[in-house]
């Protein structure tokens, strides 16, 4: 385990508690057709699938379904007319990320969300310290392609091997072990279907504190 020089981290999920307002979004799109309202801890471990896993989760409609397209813009039309209504730092991320900038240790935000939601979402949570915010359409591809954490690595200017990866999906620790950088799986994120401890992540951590306890040992 290196010394990093930088921590990337996955924003819904990891940073942020999103799924209040992505799951809303589910249910108005519900209350439209009416249907009742998923309970939240249903949706809730989907939520940093994006559309996709929340639609599915919702309305059990996979993007093969002719009716997924439409349904997939009424969802993200709707979401970015509520974006941080509920949305909040996860407990302990802003001690974690003082204590990465009292270290002097750059980080940045490496997530799957479209730009124009992570713009819009980014200030709102009080993240504007992020050294580099890379979205799902930055480059080409998204995660688990390791495009986007390789392209973090070159805005920051520091090799990807000398970088962690903390994430909540098993896409996250894909992309990260794809891109040399170490992988960490946030156990205290949404997770989606599966346990952290099978993503043959090179960490499972259960709380912010942790990571920074880690970055310490190491600094």
């Amino acid at each position: 385990m290196q010394t990093p020089k930088a921590i990337l981290f996955d924003l819904d999920g990891t940073l942020a508690d999103t799924a209040p307002d992505l799951a809303a979004a589910v249910n108005v799109m519900r209350s439209n057709r009416q249907l009742a309202h998923a309970p939240y801890e249903h949706l809730r471990p989907f939520a940093s699938a994006g559309a996709r896993g929340l639609i599915g989760a919702g309305f059990n409609v996979t993007p093969d379904a002719p009716e997924y397209e439409v349904m997939r813009i009424e969802f993200l039309n709707q979401y970015a007319s509520a974006i941080a209504i509920h949305s909040q730092l996860f407990e302990q991320i802003p001690t974690l990320l003082s204590g990465l900038d009292a270290l002097q240790l750059p980080w940045g935000i490496v997530t799957n969300k479209a730009m124009r939601f992570t713009n819009a979402l980014v200030p709102l949570l009080d993240l504007k310290q992020a050294r580099c915010v890379i979205s799902g359409d930055t480059t080409p591809h998204a995660k688990p392609h390791p495009a986007p954490l390789l392209e973090a690595a070159r805005q920051l200017a520091i090799d990807a091997q000398h970088c962690w990866y903390v994430g909540d999906d098993l896409r996250d620790i894909q992309a990260a072990k794809a891109a040399g950088m170490l992988s960490i799986a946030a156990a205290w994120g949404y997770c989606g279907t599966t346990e952290p401890q099978h993503w043959e992540a090179d960490v499972v951590l259960n709380t912010p504190q942790e990571l920074l306890e880690l970055v310490r040992t190491r600094a």
